[in-house]
């Protein structure tokens, strides 16, 4: 583990940040386009989180869960591609928060690995979206090739008389040296693989979660199906058990919040506070649909 806890400003530090951003917009006579962070996590009385191998993080939409994993990465200087929604008082804010390391087994903090990272799910729809223009790109490029290829090698010699010839001299070399399959591979390049959402989104994160890293999922279960999240979550718990792994993850799924020895916490609640995982309100209308129905699956 490499997290222990995260503190966030209290009422009178919010309010600091906010004077201090008013009078650097206009003195006495200074305004706030935005507050935001600030004003949600005091009304939820939320102060400190205290931290797991593997903490989960359950609410309704803007219960603040993505907030609190934007604030950590932004504190801790995690890896990010995505942008997020931040505002003139968020690098403020996330200056205000403290946190504290796990300690190794001499006593001293533990650094956080290179490898952490904050991973959102609009990072894999942009890896899906990057993967298929990519790919469209090959294929336009496999037709061209093609229609080189015999062009290329029976064609007129071209004759090297500068170095504006060169590449047209060495796309005939390689056509000529090589299968019209051959050939094409080697110009247009080979097309990564895109099976359906749910299953090229378990891809992204098994190739991209390494060992011995702290990482920060936003909603990592979207466009998955649900055996699709009860193998997100196997994998996740792989990685922590066996691979020194830590996560934070802000997560509506069930398969996921009913790991065994996760340390939820529910954003719904006021003070936000640990609960087990069938205790959550939108746990117990699954729960209540299910059993509404119940007689159809006998």
């Amino acid at each position: 583990m490499f997290l222990k806890s995260f503190t966030l400003p209290d009422d009178e530090g919010e309010y600091r940040i906010a004077r201090r951003r008013m009078q650097q917009n206009g003195g006495a006579f200074g305004y706030l386009e935005s507050g935001y962070p600030c004003g949600i996590f005091p009304t939820k009385g939320l102060e400190t989180l205290e931290f797991a191998r593997l903490t989960l993080l359950c609410g309704g939409n803007g219960s603040g869960k993505s907030t609190i994993l934007n604030v950590i990465a932004q504190k801790l200087g995690l890896s990010r591609v995505s942008p997020f929604n931040s505002s003139e008082l968020f690098d403020a804010y996330a200056d205000a928060c403290r946190y504290t390391l796990a300690v190794d087994d001499e006593g001293e903090p533990r650094e956080l690995p290179p490898a952490s990272r904050i991973i959102t799910s609009d990072d894999v729809f942009d890896y899906m979206l990057a993967v298929r223009d990519r790919n469209e790109e090959l294929e336009e490029a496999t037709v061209r090739a093609r229609r080189e290829h015999a062009r290329l090698k029976f064609g007129e010699t071209v004759k090297l008389s500068g170095m504006d010839d060169y590449e047209a001299l060495r796309m005939q070399m390689l056509a000529r040296r090589r299968t019209r399959r051959r050939f094409v591979h080697a110009v247009s390049g080979t097309p990564v693989r895109l099976f359906s959402n749910g299953e090229t989104a378990l891809e992204y994160f098994d190739s991209r979660l390494q060992a011995d890293a702290l990482y920060l999922l936003d909603e990592p279960e979207n466009s998955m199906s649900p055996m699709k999240q009860t193998e997100l979550a196997a994998l996740l718990t792989e990685l922590v058990r066996y691979c020194g792994c830590q996560f934070i993850i802000a997560t509506h799924s069930p398969f996921l919040l009913a790991t065994d020895g996760a340390k939820v916490y529910d954003f719904d609640s006021v003070p936000v506070r640990e609960r087990a995982w069938y205790e959550l309100e939108h746990i117990k209308t699954y729960h209540e649909f299910f059993k509404k129905h119940e007689k159809k699956f006998e």
